[in-house]
């Protein structure tokens, strides 16, 4: 196990992955379900340590585990009792584990890579929701009440081993805060990083601005990184140059493909390009961010794209 605070703590690029749901999807899964793709992990898990080897193999140096959706009180919708949610969520990690494991024993893997990451992905309050909840943020929660949610998925993902957390697609300041003081309280030797999902070029999906909740999450020394993700390409740049004003931290980004969601459908919009794709992240790169991937309907294929420059930086 690599220790993910020195990893963090340089400047060396580092390539993250892409989509796990829509990749599932373009496998053939159906994922019209509360658990998304969590569901997989009960019907199909083979599939998904698939997904993650061919991320592997297409650049990233980081894995994010099949866990967004997964929670327990997701779970119990579902007649899963804590004993299974728990062995469900602790497989999203081993799964990651088993990919990068085979990936990294072929040596001819290693040439000019690092020990790829696993970072177990811990999705906001309103990704259990189901909802779309996780793109307003207003949930009429306390900030205990939210550390009370996320603490039980944190033990039992932490208990399955992976490198640090991925707190992704938060939509507002008090949950970020919320999963800051809850690893400094009681998980005090747990990295992570916290990425916002955010609405234009300057605010989070609840409306507070991008920059004070970076600000607010700079105290503490566990959170390696912070950025943004599930967001329109379009709104990356001027979002980082706001957050590496108000923060020392490691920057990251992996936006969405560039298509449009329409939550009413449950349907994608538009068309995206690998090669497009790589393209704008050398304008997110420029803008501060050394750790850059990409989120719903991105591929292995932008992933490939996106490594071919980023590496040689």
């Amino acid at each position: 196990m690599q220790d993910p605070f020195a990893v963090f703590d340089n400047t060396t690029p580092i390539v993250l992955d892409g989509a796990m749901a829509s990749e599932l999807e373009r496998r053939g899964c159906d994922l019209n379900d509360a658990l998304w793709s969590a569901r997989v992990l009960i019907e199909q898990p083979q599939l998904i340590r698939d997904v993650h080897y061919d991320y592997f193999v297409a650049g990233a140096d980081v894995a994010t585990t099949a866990s967004y959706q997964a929670s327990f009180t997701g779970f119990a919708r579902r007649g899963i009792d804590e004993v299974e949610a728990t062995r469900l969520m602790q497989l999203s990690v081993q799964l990651a584990c088993e990919a990068r494991d085979a990936f990294w024993a072929d040596a001819h893997n290693r040439v000019g890579r690092m020990r790829p990451l696993v970072a177990a992905s811990v999705g906001p309050y309103g990704a259990m929701l189901a909802d779309g909840s996780e793109y307003r943020g207003h949930y009429g929660l306390s900030e205990q009440q939210l550390m009370d949610f996320h603490r039980p998925r944190i033990a039992a993902l932490l208990a399955a081993g992976p490198d640090l957390l991925a707190c992704e697609t938060i939509p507002c300041q008090v949950e970020a805060v919320a999963l800051a003081r809850l690893l400094q309280e009681e998980f005090p030797h747990a990295a992570a990083w916290i990425s916002f999902s955010c609405r234009d070029d300057a605010n989070l999906s609840e409306g507070t601005p991008l920059a004070a909740a970076i600000a607010a999450l700079e105290p503490f020394a566990q959170v390696v990184a912070v950025g943004v993700n599930c967001t329109a390409p379009r709104h990356i740049a001027p979002l980082l140059q706001a957050a590496a004003q108000a923060s020392g931290k490691r920057l990251l980004t992996y936006p969405n493909s560039g298509e449009a969601y329409d939550p009413v459908t449950k349907t994608w919009h538009g068309s995206s390009e690998p090669q497009a794709f790589a393209d704008a992240a050398r304008q997110w790169r420029a803008a501060g961010a050394s750790c850059i991937g990409g989120c719903c309907r991105t591929t292995p294929e932008d992933i490939r794209a996106l490594a071919g420059w980023l590496r040689g930086q």
